[in-house]
């Protein structure tokens, strides 16, 4: 029985590594035989991308004011959030000028376009009535009909509902334009009192085309309009030579990390390289799923959760040689040596993703990719070390192989 228990667990374990040292080392190259490694995209410091220079001009309507600069930046950040997580760079320059920097973009000018368009929803009557405008949008989603055609579903707030509701039952018969920025989207036939405050936008070629449109109701009407006074192509302010350098740096810096662990701590050395490993691949597939956008400052913070990670393994293993020492079988020094453990590791790592969150909703832009591998880092290293770890070691115990103290460093 404890050979077929070692035969199981040294079959589980060479499984992960090996997976985990290809993870390990090329986690952001994309290679076809790392299937999810190429939804793991780079930000403008490693790939480059473009650089836009935005001027706020007035009209008869708006003042260029800096209230108006100011909300500016918010609609763009958040229309450029909402089209996928791309850590934009995006900055005020003077009293009047935006700065937009986008990684990694297929179409900069269909982005560049989409991000300045005013986006000014209006509902007007036959007679060229305004009668509610996008201020009163509470929610924009595409979606397909039972058709399969594209469409946008809008809801308003309440006032926006009561309003569409006095509307469309004194115009039953007539026809409600719906305009964006002046150009008509759609002229129906109000058939019917519309009291829910719902309705949809149809005729859409796709749904990329209603997600863009959905994205620029969803996000408002710019304050004031913005002139493109400068768009070039920025290459990466890290170069591929310097960023193959750090990937070098950091693979040989985890395997002395992994060399060092296996010699002080013998046994619980080799759980906690495997724990690592499976760490670092739940971690990028994590990343994977959400495409997170990998900056400089993103992948600093991965470092940081990795080197909490190892921190959390030592102090377990220091309690599981205290526990020994006094005497105890090993099972029951792992059990207490975990339990020991607990409370510090906790309390280290939910400070830890506290301040990282703080980090993410009030820092700049920059930094909340940090923010965001930091917080996810730290959540998976708790998990790893207090499950994987622990049922590692139980594991090797149980195998009958691994009973002398001397292996786990007492």
């Amino acid at each position: 029985m404890r050979w077929d228990n070692l035969i199981k667990m040294t079959a589980v374990l060479l499984v992960v590594g090996f997976v985990g040292l290809l993870t390990a080392w090329s986690p952001f190259s994309g290679v076809p035989w790392l299937p999810f490694s190429k939804d793991i995209n780079l930000g403008l410091d490693l790939q480059g991308g473009i650089h836009v220079v935005l001027q706020a001009v007035p009209t008869e309507e708006d003042k260029v004011t800096a209230d108006a600069v100011k909300r500016s930046i918010a609609i763009l950040e958040n229309r450029i959030n909402q089209f996928g997580v791309t850590e934009p760079i995006i900055q005020q320059q003077g009293s009047d000028r935006i700065i937009v920097e986008i990684a990694g973009v297929d179409d900069p000018d269909e982005v560049v376009r989409t991000l300045i368009m005013p986006a000014y929803l209006e509902f007007k009557t036959e007679d060229g009535q305004t009668v509610l405008t996008g201020a009163n949008l509470k929610n924009a989603q595409e979606a397909l009909d039972n058709a399969g055609q594209a469409e946008v579903n809008f809801e308003l707030d309440r006032e926006g509902s009561q309003k569409f509701a006095e509307v469309t039952t004194a115009n039953v018969g007539r026809h409600l334009a719906i305009m964006l920025d002046g150009e008509v989207l759609q002229n129906p036939t109000i058939e019917s009192p519309i009291t829910e405050g719902k309705g949809r936008i149809t005729g859409y070629a796709s749904l990329e085309e209603a997600h863009r449109i959905a994205v620029l109701l969803r996000s408002g009407a710019l304050p004031v309009k913005l002139d493109i006074m400068e768009k070039r192509t920025v290459g990466p302010t890290l170069g591929t030579d310097s960023l193959e350098r750090s990937k070098t740096a950091g693979a040989v810096g985890l395997g002395a990390i992994l060399v060092f662990m296996l010699a002080y701590y013998r046994v619980p050395g080799l759980v906690a390289s495997l724990s690592l490993i499976t760490y670092a691949i739940l971690v990028f597939l994590i990343f994977a799923a959400i495409k997170v956008t990998m900056t400089l400052p993103g992948i600093a913070g991965f470092l940081l959760s990795l080197g909490i990670a190892i921190d959390a393994n030592i102090v377990i293993f220091e309690r599981l040689k205290e526990e020994l020492r006094t005497g105890r079988t090993l099972r029951s020094a792992i059990d207490a040596g975990f339990r020991r453990a607990f409370v510090a590791i906790v309390d280290a790592n939910v400070t830890t993703i506290l301040a990282a969150i703080v980090l993410y909703i009030f820092a700049p832009t920059m930094i909340k990719g940090f923010a965001l591998t930091l917080g996810i880092g730290i959540a998976v290293s708790m998990f790893t070390a207090l499950s994987m770890t622990r049922w590692l070691l139980h594991q090797t115990a149980g195998s009958g192989l691994a009973r002398n103290p001397k292996l786990y460093g007492a």
